[in-house]
């Protein structure tokens, strides 16, 4: 991600990319003088932690892109937030921002006569299962009233597939099926790109994908008007 981050950018003329660090340079990094908007990190727990302490450091907006963080990262996060602007964001497509809604909209408006189950898929190197971006699904649907049990999220780790999310609601003499799939990470990259843009203009605070949705579709709606 790191990479294809910095591959992107290089077709944005207002991003400019200050640093691009591993864990072991980041320590370096933060005791330097080099002034940042926004930080983005893609590692891993620990990575996450050491990302907490650069983005209060630097007074830097933080978009953690970092899936299985700890309970102790995300305590982190939020003690951040108090002084920067935070977001964690388990998947930065905007495709799967507004599959996360129409999942919500979908629970609440078929009820308990449907049944609902998640299948996710990702490249056979995928560590975590389910993927972050199934369980916000799944909070999505729970929002709505409608709690989807462990053993109806099925996570599959196969071949090299980039990542596909599908929500299935069956009920009496119909199925409904809400579909996400991505045919490559520069997807990732660039919605981290547009949403790092967008945190770095936010006060501090603790931000969601759900708002910069709700703060692009009216943007949009300004533009048409």
């Amino acid at each position: 991600m790191g990479q294809r981050i910095i591959a992107c950018a290089a077709d944005e003329p207002s991003i400019r990319i200050v640093a691009a660090l591993d864990q072991g340079q980041t320590e370096l990094w933060i005791a330097g003088p080099d002034a940042v908007d926004v930080i983005l990190d893609f590692s891993s727990d620990a990575g996450a932690q050491i990302a907490v302490r650069a983005a209060v450091a630097k007074r830097a907006a933080l978009l953690v892109g970092t899936t299985a963080l700890s309970s102790e990262t995300l305590a982190a996060l939020r003690r951040a937030s108090e002084s920067v602007a935070v977001l964690v964001a388990p998947n930065t497509s905007l495709g799967v921002a507004v599959a996360r809604h129409l999942v919500g909209q979908a629970a609440q408006l078929l009820g308990s006569e449907f049944d609902i189950e998640i299948v996710e898929r990702h490249h056979r190197h995928k560590v975590d299962a389910p993927s972050g971006t199934a369980k916000a699904l799944a909070e999505a649907s729970a929002a709505a009233g409608r709690t989807i049990s462990p053993d109806r999220i099925h996570a599959q780790r196969l071949g090299d597939i980039v990542g596909e999310h599908m929500v299935t609601f069956a009920g009496p003499g119909e199925v409904l099926e809400i579909r996400h799939s991505a045919t490559s990470r520069d997807l990732f990259a660039r919605g981290a790109l547009r949403l790092g843009t967008w945190l770095a203009a936010q006060a501090p605070g603790w931000h969601t994908v759900d708002a910069w949705v709700v703060d692009r579709s009216a943007q949009r709606t300004e533009s048409s008007t």
